[in-house]
């Protein structure tokens, strides 16, 4: 019983990295911007981040069944990292409207993400795997986040996507 405690716990903690999304939505100034051909439709986001954040609080709960807050107090503590450094990203691009600041957060963002998956992986191959899907798509985000920035940044009106 103890251990499902824990595993809601970790979804919880995964899932509350996307609550500042509630908050921060993508509104009209999104929609004004140029973006690339190949971004997916607005609707995609929100089920592949739902099946991400699922992966990544599992992971995070294989770790601790594995190895314990003490056995992987390192692993535990980049994984805590990188849920921060998620939750920041919208409040950057989408609060904030910077995105030139959100590129330099999403690579902080995508480092801890890999950093996390090489520190799972000696304590549990299938945790370190599990963050795969999330890499690949923080990568894509990272991408789409740079192409806007470029293709946003030189417009009259600029100045909110610095």
């Amino acid at each position: 019983m103890h251990s499902l405690l824990v595993l809601v716990a970790f979804e919880v903690a995964s899932f509350a990295a996307a609550a500042s999304a509630v908050i921060f939505r993508p509104g009209d100034w999104y929609k004004q911007l140029d973006k690339p051909r190949w971004r997916p439709p607005d609707w995609l986001f929100a089920p592949v981040w739902a099946v991400l954040y699922a992966l990544i609080g599992l992971s995070g709960w294989l770790v601790w069944l594995n190895a314990g807050i003490g056995g992987a107090a390192l692993p535990l503590t980049v994984y805590a990292v990188q849920l921060l450094l998620n939750a920041a990203w919208t409040p950057i691009f989408f609060g904030l409207r910077r995105t030139r600041l959100a590129a330099l957060e999403i690579i902080l963002l995508w480092a801890a993400i890999l950093t996390t998956i090489i520190m799972f992986h000696p304590v549990n191959m299938a945790a370190a795997f599990l963050l795969v899907p999330y890499l690949a798509w923080v990568t894509f985000a990272a991408a789409l986040n740079l192409s806007i920035w470029r293709r946003n940044r030189s417009k009259p009106s600029s100045k909110s996507t610095r």
